[in-house]
């Protein structure tokens, strides 16, 4: 088939070259603007623009689709047969969505409607969900509302951080996808709803979750959390999740709660940590060991939790004996 493709981040780089490979014909490449990025703030394309030049692919990055009528035009004149959207960045104006006859296909890293919006990974973590996985959308005006061709689900460890889930989530959805193009071929043209029909896509359920955008304030830990949701917020947010000590930011990037019920999900050494501080005897924020060759044990509202990798600002991340060592802790010792 003729696919208009839509995609931005990393994430969207597998179903990219997984449609290339599997043989149809990208007829062009819509990804978000070049943006500056990192400390020199230098002007860097999009990862999908990047691997669409690599495949010798047209590449069009509108600044805002649902008013840029002329590249909505030049896109229509593609004639493309389909157009598939997987994290793109904004929102497709009726207009657009209505141009290919075979309609336009989302590749959503959520259970639907668990999760519409943006940063569906990143909020299934928080929320401590014990699944995720991929829905095949055929899209329509509502956000992330449309009938799900395919989905498959993934269980979500304790341990896992959004860059890992994201990882498994991104091949996932380059897999169904390909899938999802051999159905829709074989459903054939016609009216949207006849289409639907001949698919059996299913109705989303009523009970939707909104993922919503992230502000700066949800960076930062709050000690009185407990050692769970603490947890939660350094997976969820990694590499981002930060707390400070001695007046410099310091990034949160690999914790394990102390918690007796996570007892089979938590390491080795963490184990062996369980049971050994009261719970709530210390000011929230603590220090209540530095163990060489495993971390830093600090309290919350309840359980205490281990940090076992973090960045301090202007330094590299560091880990166990190495972070204890940089950062001079000692017990007793206070985060803010």
């Amino acid at each position: 088939m003729k696919i208009l493709y839509w995609g931005t981040p990393d994430y969207a780089v597998p179903t990219l070259l997984a449609l290339h490979t599997a043989g149809h014909e990208i007829v062009g490449v819509v990804t978000q603007p070049d943006r500056r990025r990192g400390r020199g703030k230098q002007l860097l394309p999009s990862a999908v623009k990047v691997c669409a030049q690599s495949l010798g692919l047209s590449v069009y990055t509108p600044e805002r689709i649902k008013i840029d009528t002329d590249c909505q035009n030049e896109l229509a004149n593609l004639k493309p047969d389909i157009s598939v959207v997987v994290a793109f960045g904004q929102i497709l104006p009726k207009s657009v969505l209505e141009q290919p006859p075979l309609g336009c296909w989302n590749g959503h890293g959520s259970l639907l409607p668990r999760w519409r919006g943006a940063g569906p990974i990143q909020w299934a973590l928080l929320e401590g969900d014990s699944e995720t996985g991929v829905g095949i959308m055929a899209m329509e005006e509502g956000l992330d509302t449309g009938p799900v061709l395919l989905e498959q689900r993934i269980p979500i460890c304790l341990c896992q951080n959004a860059e890992t889930v994201a990882m498994e989530l991104s091949q996932l959805t380059a897999k169904l996808m390909v899938e999802a193009m051999d159905l829709i071929f074989k459903a054939g043209m016609g009216s949207e709803a006849e289409r639907l029909i001949r698919l059996n896509v299913q109705n989303q359920g009523q009970k939707s979750s909104y993922a919503r955008m992230l502000k700066k304030d949800d960076f930062q830990i709050n000690w009185n959390d407990s050692a769970l949701l603490t947890h939660r917020k350094v997976m969820g947010l990694y590499p981002s999740a930060y707390t400070i000590w001695r007046n410099k930011r310091l990034k949160l990037t690999d914790t394990e709660p102390l918690i007796e019920r996570f007892r089979d999900e938590i390491s080795a050494d963490a184990r062996v940590l369980l049971g050994q501080w009261s719970t709530g005897g210390d000011q929230p924020g603590t220090v209540l060991a530095c163990i060489n060759h495993v971390g830093i044990v600090v309290s919350t509202s309840g359980c205490p939790i281990l940090i076992r990798e973090a960045q301090l600002e202007g330094k590299g991340r560091s880990r166990a004996q190495g972070l204890i060592q940089q950062l001079d802790a000692s017990t007793g010792d206070t985060f803010q």
